[in-house]
């Protein structure tokens, strides 16, 4: 039995108290991974963000906010782990200061300088050791090459593509890419089924069960 750590759904970054950059990442697949680790025999340990999905009540749920903290919760709990789906959306921006009170409209423009957040996929990786990593690429166009352009860099072992099309939806169609840009799978349905043929390909891959 492994135990596997899964990020899951968006995160936020404030620019005052009550406004946030994020993203509309639902939290759906993140569950349905959990539910297919489940029941393939493995314990899970999910780090969320803010989503509106229900997790499996047999996983183990930390809940996080900004992408800060989901780098430190997954900082903390990978070394306990065999590997991590990083399915989570963190948000890549985060705005230099953070208002003290709600920014009021003054009739003028205004200018928000952002700076990038932590790679948390990338800081993981970095000492992953005999752990495996395997990532999600979110692309909008050329997919192929984005992602694994992706992989090599953040040093992960798997790559699943997907479109923005998936976003909020029940449904995803996806590709699984080793280090070499081979297309090992590509598995299309509701996110329950993907998430089982996903966790069937990485437990043949990674953990050399079949």
């Amino acid at each position: 039995m492994a135990r596997i750590l899964i990020t899951s759904g968006p995160t936020r970054q404030y620019l005052d108290p009550i406004r946030y950059l994020s993203n509309a990442s639902s939290g759906r697949m993140g569950s349905a991974l959990a539910a297919a680790v489940l029941a393939a025999g493995h314990e899970a340990v999910v780090v969320s963000g803010p989503v509106d999905v229900d997790y499996p009540s047999d996983a183990e749920l930390v809940r996080i906010e900004s992408t800060e903290e989901l780098r430190d919760a997954c900082l903390a709990i990978f070394p306990t782990c065999d590997g991590l789906i990083a399915a989570a959306a963190p948000c890549d921006y985060r705005p230099v200061e953070v208002a003290s009170h709600k920014i009021a409209k003054n009739g003028q423009s205004m200018t928000v300088e952002l700076v990038e957040t932590p790679d948390v996929v990338a800081s993981l990786a970095a000492d992953k050791q005999s752990r495996w990593v395997v990532a999600f690429a979110l692309e909008t166009h050329d997919q192929h090459a984005r992602a694994l352009k992706k992989l090599r860099r953040k040093q992960c072992d798997l790559i699943v593509v997907n479109g923005s099309e998936a976003i909020d939806s029940p449904e995803t169609s996806v590709e699984v890419l080793n280090p070499e840009g081979t297309v090992l799978a590509t598995i299309t349905g509701n996110k329950a089924d993907v998430a089982k043929e996903l966790i069937g390909v990485i437990s043949a891959r990674l953990m050399g069960l079949q």
